[in-house]
């Protein structure tokens, strides 16, 4: 893709998101919410391969019908109460399409069809993006409007996700796949919380961004697309494929690695609450996603596929790591220990 054209995208996306995470009135949420749609889908679609152009027209319709939503649910809201305010959504039948729109448009389920053939249509870069800024806007209209939501429907929404995302995963091969599961059960986690405590929904979304953009930033240096692929990558950059068994780790939530702060955080919240079978549910079927991360880390880890074919091994390369990778990869693994103080700082 032309570098200028890129440029323009990339600042279109940034603009955007921008634009609606500071907007008070609706119609500019929307209107941010449309930049991004419409700039994202030439870095989707530019590959010209036909799985490509299906992964923008997907996501081109699905984004759409969103948005279409976001603005009928306000006008509903403003309607009846006169308020075109963002925190002032009062109306429950505003509440309800809201929640549907913003689901939809994050890829909870049951709105979640689009998510992992968008993401497997796309590059690596472009798949980072899709799974971490663009989640950003929704989320922020989620925070601002955590008030008047409906719990029962958003618990009902995140524990459906957290066991959808780890019991589609488990079939999968390829690995961006697995990464849109990945993305659709912490998005459960996300969702159970922001009525009781925004903040931490918050959390969990930074705490989860810095992981995936380590795995996909890690995947996009070794060229690794399958999980067939990443048996044999460990002689490209061995060092590199042990950080990234350790950030897999992470994003399933072990301790003592960052990932598990946010599980921990909400589990302890969901408890203050009374709900400590919601609490329950949702670390229990938070175990079948870790299934699949333990499965792509023994990828990671196996020196020789396991069958006897000849596989054609890659020569190791000289390239020192980018720095950003090393950077992303020491928040993944060492965050937990500090802990305390990033609780004050939120």
């Amino acid at each position: 893709m032309n570098p200028q054209a890129a440029l323009i995208f990339v600042a279109s996306l940034m603009l955007g998101t921008t634009i609606t995470i500071s907007s008070n009135h609706w119609i500019m949420a929307w209107t941010g919410l449309e930049i991004n749609t419409l700039a994202i889908l030439p870095l989707i679609s530019k590959s010209h391969h036909p799985r490509a152009i299906e992964a923008a027209t997907k996501y081109f319709l699905t984004q759409a019908a969103a948005s279409a939503l976001v603005l009928f649910s306000s006008m509903t809201n403003a309607w009846y109460t006169g308020q075109w305010d963002i925190t002032q959504l009062t109306h429950p039948t505003s509440c309800l399409i809201l929640t549907s729109a913003i689901a939809m448009k994050l890829g909870l389920v049951p709105f979640h069809f689009w998510f992992p053939e968008v993401l497997q249509g796309s590059p690596l870069t472009t798949g980072l993006i899709l799974s971490t800024i663009m989640k950003l806007p929704p989320i922020t209209l989620l925070y601002m409007t955590s008030p008047s939501l409906n719990p029962a429907l958003l618990t009902t929404l995140a524990i459906l996700s957290t066991a959808l995302g780890g019991w589609m995963g488990l079939n999968q091969t390829q690995i961006r796949k697995i990464l849109a599961f990945s993305s659709i059960s912490h998005l459960g986690w996300m969702a159970i919380i922001i009525v009781y405590n925004p903040k931490l929904t918050l959390l969990n979304f930074y705490l989860y961004a810095v992981m995936t953009a380590t795995i996909f930033l890690t995947l996009n240096t070794t060229k690794v697309l399958k999980l067939s692929t990443l048996m044999t990558a460990w002689t490209k950059a061995p060092s590199l494929n042990t950080m990234l068994l350790l950030a897999l780790l992470s994003l399933a939530g072990l301790p003592p690695l960052t990932g598990f702060l946010p599980k921990w955080l909400i589990i302890q919240e969901l408890t203050k609450q009374d709900m400590a079978l919601a609490a329950t549910l949702i670390s229990l079927l938070s175990l079948l996603s870790l299934f699949f991360y333990l499965r792509l880390a023994y990828c990671t880890a196996i020196t020789l596929p396991p069958h006897t074919t000849n596989h054609m091994k890659q020569w190791r390369t000289n390239k020192p790591t980018n720095v950003t990778i090393a950077i992303l990869t020491t928040i993944t693994v060492m965050l937990l220990p500090i802990a305390p103080m990033i609780l004050t700082i939120v």
